[in-house]
Order: C-alpha cells, then sequence, then structure tokens
C-alpha cells in the first residue's frame, strides 16, 4: 500500500480514515478538497484539478482522498488501492450535519483555506442521493480497473476500523 484512494460519500469517512492511514504508514496525505478549493468556494478549473493530481500521482507514495469524478481516472489508474468506503446514506447524513456543527463558520482541516463550514441543502441532497446517482458508476469503474489493484469496499463503521487496526 503506497499509492492510495479512497472514495465515497460526503460524510462516509475519507479524510479520517486518509489521515489515520496516513499517520500509520508514514505517507502524505493529499486531501482534494484543499487543494481544489480557493477561499470564499471559489473551485479551481478542471485543467487544474487535472495537472495538481498529474503532479501528484507521480510521487514515490501518497494517500489521496476525494470523488471529482470527472478526474478520478487519473488516480485509480495510478493507485495500488482503492479504499471505496461505501456507507449507508443515513449514516454520512448525520455525519455531514455534525461536521458542520463542528466546524461552523470555520474551516476545516481537509477543506480550502477560506472555505468556512456552511449548511447547503443541496450538498446533503447530493449525500442523500449517492447510493443511487453515484454508487452504480463508481461500483462499475472499480470492476473495470486492472487486477494489479487492490480494491477495498467497506461498507460500515465498523469494518473501517477493522481495516484500519489490521493495517
Amino acid at each position: 500500500m503506497k499509492k492510495v484512494v479512497l472514495i465515497g460519500s460526503g460524510g462516509s469517512g475519507k479524510s479520517t480514515l486518509a489521515r489515520q492511514l496516513g499517520e500509520k504508514l508514514k505517507i502524505n496525505t493529499y486531501h482534494l478538497d484543499a487543494l481544489f478549493w480557493k477561499p470564499n468556494w471559489v473551485g479551481i478549473p478542471k485543467d487544474e484539478q487535472r495537472k495538481v493530481q498529474n503532479d501528484l500521482v507521480k510521487k514515490e507514495k501518497w494517500i489521496i482522498d476525494g470523488n471529482y469524478g470527472g478526474t478520478m481516472d487519473i488516480r485509480l489508474n495510478a493507485a495500488d488501492t482503492i479504499v471505496f468506503l461505501d456507507i449507508h446514506r443515513v449514516i454520512c447524513v448525520y455525519r455531514a450535519f455534525k461536521r458542520i456543527m463542528k466546524y461552523r463558520n470555520k474551516t476545516r482541516p481537509d477543506m480550502g483555506e477560506g472555505c468556512e463550514e456552511r449548511f447547503e441543502l443541496d450538498f446533503f441532497k447530493w449525500v442523500w442521493d449517492y447510493s443511487k446517482t453515484k454508487r452504480p458508476k463508481i461500483l462499475n469503474r472499480l470492476e473495470q480497473l486492472s487486477k494489479d489493484k487492490q480494491v477495498i469496499i467497506l461498507i460500515s463503521p465498523k469494518e473501517v476500523q477493522i481495516f484500519l487496526e489490521k493495517v
């Protein structure tokens, strides 16, 4: 496990797991949200997202967390390990709400500087619909990957904890 991608719904625990894995494996962790959002929630253009990711995946070791479906292939193709947090949407919505309460009017550690946590109904709708709109495409992408990649699908917080303990 030297080049690890973490994907999953908002609130699934990607950033937390990425941080914990990075500490345990002594590998630098990169949160795409922190790289792709400028102050006041201004997103960087897709061509810049591609450049950033192409540079990151050239490194010898890395952990990258985030979805960004339009550029996901860059990470999936370069990774040796893909972890999909396929956590139930009720848990994800609850965690996203809890995160908003914890970081309200502050920038959380895995977010771009100057992007204060806020309530966005569209984000909660995206999290709620993720299992129907995004999950099938991700599972299909994961099936298409080369067999030399390790694909790990974790479906509960307990499975995530067990995985982390075994690393």
